[in-house]
């Protein structure tokens, strides 16, 4: 087993590119010098119930529907795998206007965002403009499509992630039901092309590790660059949704006890022979209560809005009907309205909400 102690010293978090990220930063920071002290008093937070800041990161989902019916994931019990409409850019572009605060913004939630391109498009555009950090992730799927392949790399995003979650198509296929892995990674090989042939490098290959695809993983950096990806990711968890449901069906396909150091030492010195950075992302036993710096940093800097905007506590949940907040159209009051500073509250307590309990190292009291 890859023990939490070795992981978070080994092995540091997939980040992008920090020059670009500081460059964005600092001309957001001289853009907008009401973004810069709302930063510094972030960084001097102690993490209060209540806050006196406004959140610095936010994950926006701009639609709540999907073309695949993946089996690790809630969307595929949705019907028509759609829980809810899509976000207007007049509600993100107020949004964005409101929050003065953000540095950093992801355009996805559960959705597959390439279903609404032409807003998805604009969304990356007016962020950037703004001066933004913006990442997304996509399937993969419809890169090829109106050239959207070009579209995402001309919008300046600063990091699009593609979901390959298998080496093989038996595999990948068996895990993303409705995918074609040939069209897929075809269109990754698009992507990365042109990403290349304008010299933006800002794509990366995510594989959500897990029983069907354990036995592929050294083979996955080769495929990395093979599709002509440079950096490659690893997400040893799965997710439960805020579900006991959800965590019966994935904790039997769920392989982060079985995954030893010693394996993620060799894929990171195979990525290297295949000119590969291998990074890791985990989220079991990730925090702990005993000591306020090492609780979950959500409720202190940053939430989930969902398309019809509403406030959800994190991407993991991602789901109003299962847990909310309260209204995105009204994030700056909702920030710290009874039901969050309660949230805040539970957290420095001890008393960690049924939702965020698998993210915790150690048992926590109800």
């Amino acid at each position: 087993m890859l023990d939490i102690s070795e992981r978070q010293t080994t092995f540091p978090m997939p980040y992008a590119d920090p020059d670009l990220m500081d460059a964005v930063l600092s001309a957001g920071f001289a853009a907008f010098p009401e973004r810069r002290l709302n930063y510094e008093k972030y960084q001097k937070r102690d993490r209060p119930e209540i806050v006196d800041y406004l959140p610095v990161r936010l994950d926006i989902e701009n639609v709540s529907r999907c073309n695949f019916r993946c089996t690790m994931c809630q969307v595929s019990e949705w019907p028509k795998q759609q829980r809810a409409r899509d976000m207007t850019f007049e509600e993100y572009k107020a949004l964005l206007d409101e929050q003065i605060g953000l540095v950093e913004v992801k355009i996805q939630g559960m959705g597959e965002p390439l279903l609404a391109a032409d807003n998805f498009i604009q969304m990356i555009e007016y962020a950037r403009q703004r001066h933004l950090w913006v990442r997304s992730t996509v399937n993969g799927s419809l890169l090829h499509l109106k050239d959207n392949y070009k579209r995402l790399i001309d919008s300046d995003i600063c990091e699009i992630q593609i979901s390959i979650d298998g080496a093989t198509k038996n595999s990948y296929e068996a895990i993303r039901h409705g995918a074609v892995f040939e069209k897929v990674t075809q269109n990754c090989e698009l992507l990365n092309t042109y990403a290349r042939d304008i010299g933006k490098h800002r794509t990366r290959m995510w594989t959500v590790v897990q029983q069907e695809n354990i036995a592929e993983l050294e083979m996955l950096p080769k495929l990395a660059a093979d599709l002509g990806f440079a950096r490659l990711s690893l997400a040893l968890d799965l997710n439960d949704w805020g579900q006991d449901s959800w965590r019966e069906r994935n904790d039997p396909v769920d392989i982060h006890e079985a995954f030893g150091i010693d394996r993620a030492l060799d894929l990171q010195e195979t990525g290297k022979k295949h000119g590969v950075e291998v990074t890791f992302w985990f989220v079991d036993e990730k925090y702990q209560t005993n000591d306020v710096q090492k609780l979950c940093p959500w409720p202190f800097e940053r939430a989930y809005i969902s398309s019809d905007m509403r406030v959800v506590p994190c991407c993991n949940v991602a789901n109003p009907d299962i847990f909310e907040l309260g209204d995105a159209r009204e994030l700056t009051a909702t920030w710290n309205n009874e039901k969050m500073i309660q949230f805040r509250r539970d957290h420095l307590e001890g008393r960690i909400p049924d939702i965020c309990k698998t993210c915790y190292a150690e048992p926590v009291s109800d």
